[in-house]
């Protein structure tokens, strides 16, 4: 017998909850759009250019006391973050006017105002022209991907089907998007790589749902489209969940213990399965409700729902 974290034959109605799913996702793409517009994305080295200086400490970090340091050495804007032990400290400089040589001798300035007894984990740094053109390059392969999800879904099922997967994807990269600013957290090549990981996972949810709606389709002759869908959406939701929470269990120790270096894809990647799975079940499969993907088969929504729900 198959372990299940749920009842075999559940009887949620989706369907009925779309409205409240939908009012939720409006919420997290206002909300994103907002964060945007006034905080912005905080770009990391990779995307802007600079100067990024990781290091550690024999002992605590006195950030006010440091950061007072790094400011009278006339680099310019200045940003500390300590990440993981209080020992950590992220230093970023803005990139100084000149080549190469002005940009050593600023590392050497912050260095020397540091003192002794760190040790130096990562020192980059990285020109404007070449952070503009990755974050060319980083749209273009995020475009690419959520195009080639909704082409391929197009093409696997019916248009239809590709439409609400393109949404429900693109909604999940961009409120993630909304969350790297919310938190402040640096957008930089691993944020991309996020990006697209989650991409791909909240796809093969979605596609696990959208394949079993097309069989009921096809076994289901009398059947209205609502219907379908929530029959879909409860057969596969064991499967769906059992995914999710596995996923889950292996990327929450990676935030708790993986250090400044995974520390900000990992956040990135459970926030993106809570909000994937969520979008794979309240929203990719309503969606199909308004474009109905096969013709004469009756949504079973409007009258018929209105007369249900009294």
């Amino acid at each position: 017998m198959p372990f299940r974290i749920l009842p075999e034959n559940t009887r949620i109605d989706f369907v009925r909850l779309r409205w409240i799913a939908f009012t939720v996702t409006l919420l997290m793409l206002v909300a994103t759009g907002v964060l945007l517009a006034t905080l912005g994305i905080n770009f990391g080295t990779d995307f802007r250019g600079g100067i990024l200086i990781e290091a550690r400490a024999p002992q605590a970090i006195d950030l006010h006391g440091l950061r007072e340091k790094l400011d009278g050495l006339g680099l310019g804007q200045v940003e500390l973050q300590e990440f993981g032990a209080p020992t950590d400290v992220l230093v970023r400089v803005k990139r100084q006017e000149g080549a190469e040589a002005e940009q050593n001798a600023a590392i050497a300035k912050v260095c020397d105002s540091m003192g002794t007894g760190y040790e130096y984990r990562r020192v980059e740094v990285v020109g404007p022209r070449v952070g503009e053109e990755l974050r060319r390059a980083a749209l273009i392969a995020l475009t690419c991907a959520l195009i080639g999800i909704g082409l391929y879904v197009a093409v696997r099922f019916e248009w239809q089907f590709g439409v609400a997967a393109l949404a429900a994807t693109f909604h999940d990269v961009l409120v993630t998007v909304g969350l790297y600013s919310l938190l402040r957290m640096e957008f930089d090549l691993t944020a991309v790589a996020a990006l697209l990981t989650l991409a791909g996972y909240s796809i093969n949810d979605t596609v696990v749902v959208f394949d079993r709606i097309r069989e009921n389709l096809r076994r289901s002759k009398s059947s209205t489209l609502k219907q379908v869908i929530n029959d879909a959406v409860n057969q596969t939701l064991s499967r769906t969940m059992m995914t999710s929470l596995t996923t889950l269990m292996a990327m929450i120790p990676l935030v708790l213990f993986g250090g400044a270096a995974l520390f900000n894809f990992s956040v990135a990647i459970v926030w993106g399965i809570v909000v994937g799975t969520f979008s794979s079940i309240y929203v990719a499969a309503s969606l199909l409700l308004y474009m109905k993907p096969v013709r004469g088969i009756p949504s079973g929504i409007g009258k018929t729902e209105a007369v249900a729900a009294n």
